[in-house]
């Protein structure tokens, strides 16, 4: 059985279904989606399919946070079966069929109370001063995902209640950080602060409304700071309106049209690029996050056609303000055996043979492309992004 199909039995996938389904009326993934479209107005993306758990969990604790019992109520006024545990601890998500595991956790939210060790920010090179997380886990189903070496546990997605502690925090760290606040070239961006390592913030707001509250908060932030995280998710509706100060950058994680097969659950690159373009009219600093760059089949057409939708997307938009962020696919070994249980039959190419072996920083192993084939895509793709892109601030290639 071919894993898309495995999946859709197992309720897993999101609307995008294959290459080349429709997303609107006349409309398919790939068709030009911004000819004739003017600049003066955001967009109307078609209706986001918005993810609906089928279990949500929430602890006594989380109710003791005003947040908590906001997201509490909104999930009920849903209608999604909510289940209020008497104690703070989440059991019972280990079946002993792997496969039944993932599809359970990544069918499951819980409402919970961030730990100490969240509230103590840590930095996050190259993007950001420092990592704040609302968040734990994504709904989407993308077989390269790295959270898979990062997180221990089902994949169950945990939402923090205590966002006003979280957001609180913050204050004590601008003005500090070695990544923005210490390069020159990036100083103007401020204290930046990363919410989307361990999460997709924008595939959760509709059932948290914890990334509307962030933003509200670093748009009333009288300092230089900034907000950042990427998504791969298109329902920015709730983000147009809101008083953000242009203290947030909302980044698109977009990939060639050839990786589509491997990020399921996720919003078409159609309706990624109109989102874009919606919150760009809407006064938001952009970015664009190619990843991960993989050598699919003609690649140097495929991520040259990416980025003339980009700047098709982008085109007469006023006072934009783009960065442009580019990373290559790597694994590790503990997460190429996570994956492999979570996708079995995934034709993601993991073969350490065909594989540079590299050192992390603390010392594990990663394999990464080939040094040759890394500096032929880097010197392609970074020169497509000058001549298609020239307004986008290229921050990193990794």
């Amino acid at each position: 059985m071919r894993l898309m199909e495995m999946d859709r039995r197992a309720g897993i996938l999101g609307a995008e279904g294959p290459p080349g389904a429709t997303i609107g009326a006349g409309s398919r993934i790939g068709a030009p989606a911004f000819v004739g479209m003017n600049v003066h107005a955001p967009p109307t993306p078609s209706p986001a399919r918005l993810w609906r758990p089928r279990r949500v969990l929430v602890t006594p604790a989380a109710l003791d946070h005003a947040h908590g019992r906001a997201m509490a109520g909104r999930l009920e006024a849903l209608g999604l079966p909510v289940e209020r545990l008497r104690s703070n601890r989440l059991t019972g998500l280990r079946p002993e069929d792997p496969r039944r595991a993932y599809v359970e956790a990544k069918n499951t939210l819980a409402l919970v109370v961030a730990p100490p060790t969240r509230l103590k920010l840590q930095p996050i090179p190259p993007s950001a001063d420092w990592r704040v997380d609302l968040a734990e886990g994504c709904p989407a189903h993308c077989q390269y995902c790295y959270l898979a070496g990062s997180l221990a546990g089902p994949p169950v997605t945990r939402v923090y209640a205590n966002l006003g502690e979280i957001l609180a925090t913050l204050r004590s760290y601008a003005g500090s950080g070695r990544i923005t606040s210490a390069q020159e070239e990036r100083a103007h961006e401020g204290t930046t602060f990363e919410c989307s390592c361990y999460t997709d913030p924008l595939g959760i707001e509709h059932l948290t409304g914890s990334l509307s509250e962030a933003i509200r908060f670093f748009g009333a932030w009288e300092a230089p700071v900034q907000l950042r995280f990427t998504t791969k998710f298109a329902a920015v509706e709730p983000l147009l309106g809101l008083p953000h100060g242009r203290n947030t950058r909302i980044r698109f994680s977009v990939n060639a049209r050839a990786a589509a097969r491997y990020e399921g659950g996720t919003a078409p690159l159609a309706a990624r690029f109109a989102a874009m373009r919606a919150v760009a009219l809407a006064g938001y600093p952009v970015g664009l996050t190619v990843a991960p760059i993989l050598p699919v089949e003609d690649w140097r057409q495929a991520y040259d056609a990416l980025i003339a939708e980009a700047a098709a997307a982008l085109d007469g938009v006023p006072d934009l303000d783009l960065t442009a962020e580019l990373i290559t696919h790597r694994f590790t070994p503990g997460s190429k055996t996570v994956l492999e249980g979570w996708y079995p039959g995934s034709g993601l190419a993991m073969r350490e043979d065909e594989r540079a072996r590299k050192f992390t920083k603390f010392g594990s192993v990663k394999y990464v492309l080939p040094k040759d084939l890394m500096s032929e895509m880097r010197r392609h793709i970074t020169g497509r992004l000058a001549a298609r892109l020239p307004a986008a601030r290229l921050l990193y290639w990794t």
